[in-house]
Parts: structure tokens; sequence; C-alpha cells
């Protein structure tokens, strides 16, 4: 494991330093080896652990290649490790949407075009009168997606979807078991929206806030954690 790590953060020097840009393919296996001053084996290990994290793209027969490198490429293999999480961890996913989806939130207030935030009236309007718990969540990760993104950071948004996933279940544990849970979250989701259509940052910021801290609120007293 040693001299796999050792393989690995010679790539990686090689990507930080600029030698290898996003789309960049790598040199020939055996060249590259003795680049490095590495075996062959080594090399292979670093290139397939590299490739798990989307830092590199291996295609068969055509080559090794340096991935866009961008957020949310990376950003993935997170949600894979936060979709380990214990049910008794949820909570503290949902403190750190508390700190993310706030700002987020403001952000997006200044940021968005009219076009997005009618958008996002879109995605309010598409709710039916009467949702399945499955079309609640869907259309809450649906306007949180939005939003992330309006707040035109790339990692923010990275982060804040990689979150979804823990979370989700969280969600759907509440729209089961806590009586008015969807009206609730109907209005919140109005209360984000008007903030955001009247460019009122703090408004935003504070619905967020009360958003996703009722939920993390809930949580806490269904897990005993209070």
């Amino acid at each position: 494991m040693a001299v796999t790590d050792a393989a690995i953060d010679k790539i990686k020097q090689m990507i930080v330093s600029g030698e290898l840009a996003p789309g960049d393919r790598l040199p020939k296996e055996a060249d590259l080896a003795e680049r490095l001053g590495l075996s062959r084996n080594s090399l292979r290990e670093a290139v397939r652990a590299l490739s798990l994290i989307n830092v590199l793209d291996v295609r068969q027969g055509d080559g090794t290649y340096v991935t866009s490198l961008e957020p949310r490429l990376l950003l993935d293999t997170m949600s894979f490790v936060l979709d380990l999480h214990r049910d008794d961890t949820v909570i503290q996913f949902f403190e750190v949407r508390r700190i993310l989806e706030p700002a987020a939130t403001a952000m997006a207030t200044e940021l968005m075009t009219d076009e997005e935030i009618a958008e996002l009236r879109l995605i309010l309007e598409s709710l039916p009168a009467e949702p399945t718990v499955e079309e609640l969540v869907a259309n809450d990760l649906q306007f949180h997606h939005r939003i992330a993104r309006g707040s035109g950071n790339s990692v923010l948004c990275s982060f804040i979807e990689s979150l979804s996933g823990p979370t989700t279940r969280a969600r759907i544990w509440r729209g089961l078991t806590q009586e008015g849970a969807m009206d609730k979250t109907r209005e919140q989701h109005t209360a984000i929206y008007e903030a955001i259509a009247a460019r009122q940052a703090d408004v935003a910021r504070s619905w967020a806030t009360v958003h996703v801290a009722g939920v993390e609120s809930w949580l806490r007293k269904a897990l005993e954690l209070d």
C-alpha cells in the first residue's frame, strides 16, 4: 500500500503542477512507470485507485485520461461515502445542511436571473395538491437543487447535493410519521421562493434555516437525541 500511495501522490503532483491538465492523456504505462521510478504494477494500482475517485478516466483500448476535475465529478464519490452513514449520524448531516443551505439561498437571491426564479416557481407549482411522500421528497430535492445551482458556486452546490442522499431518508420518515409535514414543507418552500423573488437575501436565508432546522429538530426527537 505504501508503494501504491507513493504512486498516487506522484500522479497527483503531476496534475497539481499543471504537467497534466484536465482532459490530458497520460503517457504510456511503461514510459510513465519508468519516468516516475515505479513498477508497472504499482502504477496500475494507482491508476485504478484514482479512476475510482473520478480523477482519471481509463478508456479501454484508448488510454487513460485526466477527467474534467469538476467539483461535481470529484465530490460524487463523497455521496457514496455518505450513503454508508449510520442512522444515528444523519443528524450531523442536517447540521451541515443548516450551515450550507441558508448561505446558498442568500447567494442565489442575489445571483439568480428572473428566468431562473420563474423556473423555481414552476418547480413549486408542479407539486400535486395531494402528493405522495415520494413526490414531495422528489420535489423538495429539485427545489433545493435549483437554489443551490443558483448560488453560482459549483463547489457549494456539489456539497449540498452530496448531503441530499443521507438526509432523504429522514425526510421520508418525517413525511410518514409527522402530521402536517407536507403542508409545512409546501408553506416553507413558498416562503423561501417569495423571499428570493423579492430579492430579500436575509429573509430567504432565515426561511431556509427554519426549513432545515425544522426537520433536524424533529429528527432529534425521533432519534431521542435531545
